[in-house]
């Protein structure tokens, strides 16, 4: 019997051993990040399974079936500074709680293995490279480009990873736990306002968002404040600025894209100067391949109208994409069975934010994402939350899909 009520207990237990007066403070690779892992071998101790960490620092949890084909359940449990209580460990979590049930029913030899995954560096907070862990068992690693990565006190992520016991050069292995898994179920808080705002507490992921990021440069020419007619100026600022306001209405001409413009750094950003360089950031996500490059023409075309207007120049530089990353139908299919018969009724939507879900569907393994509906949307910040009755609800319809995907494996 799945015991919802000791998964809530474990998520409070864990914000109190890893959390301050400002979120929780799980930074991957760091000492509490640690501590929380060696929390989490504790809550293992009475359960008939195996564990190992992975090239890539991944941990994995297997209790062996009848058969080696596996059901791979999991999530991770780093967090970004002053995050908040849920994101990412409840999926851990509710994946151990899935581990003991199928352990418990079946007398410790379920008809299948059952494995779960605590990914490594999901968020990518402290040096900038998300879903680390996850895309190293994808086969996705990009060593190279990784190793000199440094956080705001210059320690590289090399050395961050030698502290911890995982050698960059070495994370590419993380591939060989591919073997025997037919499928991935991750539940994950929504981070957004859809579920909340449909008056429902659980919803199925039809995939993740396609990204494009990119740095646009715009090029004009400094000038003094006080003396320049606005009518000669070339205000690379101006241009920029026009940008950010256009990739509004390019976003929302689709009804499931978003676009933004996160950064802006002016050059040589004193109040007495005319802006003669703008460095700004975009990133735009649709879940449609065909939009999203849409999207990414008219921004450009926008951008280089803009920087006529104003007697400027601009340029682009691929920062990094993905591409969109549907989840499996008959996987979708069987989610929504789950929730329906657990709440009544349901709501498909695609997930904005990457997961190391995608990553997994990346690797051609069967792969689909259940949400449980977030308070004001809110998330990465101490104020995330969700009812404590809905944190249940999602504990049983999880279990509800791990059984039946289980039966869709075997059958």
């Amino acid at each position: 019997m799945v015991n919802a009520s000791r998964v809530l207990n474990n998520l409070d237990e864990l914000r109190a051993l890893t959390a301050d007066e400002h979120g929780a403070q799980r930074l991957a690779w760091s000492p509490v990040w640690l501590r929380a892992r060696a929390w989490f071998e504790e809550k293992l101790k009475s359960l008939p399974v195996e564990h190992h960490y992975d090239a890539a620092g991944n941990h994995w949890v297997t209790l062996q079936g009848v058969s080696p084909k596996a059901l791979l359940v999991g999530s991770h449990l780093d967090s970004v500074p002053n995050g908040g209580w849920l994101d990412g460990c409840l999926g851990v979590l509710a994946a151990l709680e899935v581990l003991t049930h199928f352990s418990e029913r079946y007398d410790g030899r379920p008809p299948i293995t059952i494995k779960l995954v605590d990914f490594a560096d999901e968020e990518g907070a402290r040096f900038g490279r998300s879903l680390f862990g996850s895309s190293a068992f994808a086969g996705k690693a990009t060593i190279e480009a990784d190793r000199n990565r440094t956080d705001r006190e210059g320690t590289t992520l090399e050395v961050a990873l030698a502290a911890c016991g995982v050698a960059i050069d070495r994370v590419g292995d993380a591939v060989a736990e591919q073997k025997d898994l037919a499928a991935y179920l991750e539940l994950h808080i929504e981070q957004g306002p859809i579920l909340e705002a449909q008056g429902k507490p659980l919803g199925v992921v039809l995939g993740t968002k396609g990204v494009e990021r990119w740095a646009i440069t715009f090029h004009g020419q400094e000038a003094h404040s006080g003396s320049t007619p606005m009518a000669v100026r070339r205000d690379a600022l101006a241009a920029a600025a026009k940008l950010a306001l256009e990739i509004r209405p390019i976003a929302m001409k689709h009804p499931q894209a978003v676009a933004t413009m996160g950064s802006v750094k002016t050059f040589p950003g004193i109040v007495t100067a005319v802006v003669g360089r703008c460095e700004t950031t975009l990133d735009i996500r649709d879940l449609d391949a065909e939009v999203l490059a849409q999207m990414l023409g008219e921004a450009r075309a926008a951008s280089e109208r803009f920087a006529a207007e104003e007697r400027c120049t601009v340029e682009w530089s691929k920062v990094w994409s993905i591409e969109p990353i549907p989840f499996h139908l008959r996987l979708i299919e069987l989610c929504e069975e789950a929730v329906v018969e657990t709440v009544g009724v349901t709501e498909t939507l695609p997930s904005g934010p990457l997961h190391d879900a995608a990553e997994v569907a990346r690797a051609g393994i069967p792969t689909v994402m259940m949400f449980v509906q977030s308070l004001n949307g809110l998330s990465h910040n101490s104020a995330e939350d969700t009812k404590r009755e809905h944190l249940e609800q999602a504990v049983s319809a999880f279990a509800s899909l791990a059984e039946k995907t289980v039966g869709w494996i075997t059958g």
